[in-house]
């Protein structure tokens, strides 16, 4: 009975469980994309839940996060804060199991800090060497599986 008990209480906490959902800075952002330098090229997804595009071309990433080894996708939500328990359903749904963000700052220093060319349209993804960390390839807008997949092999590959 008790071994009932104990695996009924695994199975709800499990089911019940939140997707950890970070509040941060631009900075912040920028200093776990350093953090890879050298280890995998990472690729920058800023969204929010409000955007079609961005929902659309979500699943499409995800599937893209599970294809590659050298990859780290960084996902952050540009959602309210009010928000944050539809954002954390949202990525549940998508089958993250990985930390992602949630814009904690203004608009302004947020897109500055993140890339000086973005114009804060969304979605936003920049792709980042392996080697260098420096950028090689930024867009705004909803792009073909093909453009993500051309930016991360040439990140990967890029010394």
């Amino acid at each position: 009975m008790i071994r009932i008990i104990v695996l009924s209480a695994f199975i709800l906490t499990q089911s019940c469980s939140q997707v950890e959902l970070i509040p941060s800075t631009s900075e912040q952002i920028m200093s776990k994309i350093k953090s890879f330098s050298s280890q995998k090229a990472v690729l920058l997804n800023i969204w929010a839940l409000w955007c079609v595009p961005c929902v659309e071309e979500f699943p499409m990433i995800v599937d893209l996060d599970d294809e590659y080894d050298e990859l780290e996708i960084i996902f952050v939500s540009a959602d309210f804060h009010e928000q944050k328990s539809e954002v954390q359903k949202f990525l549940k749904k998508q089958g993250l199991d990985s930390i992602s963000f949630i814009k904690n700052e203004k608009d302004d220093p947020f897109i500055s800090g993140i890339h000086p060319e973005w114009t804060g349209s969304l979605p936003f993804t920049v792709v980042y060497s392996k080697n260098s960390g420096i950028i090689v390839d930024s867009w705004e807008g909803k792009h073909s599986e093909s453009r993500f997949r051309d930016a991360i092999e040439i990140g990967r590959a890029h010394v």
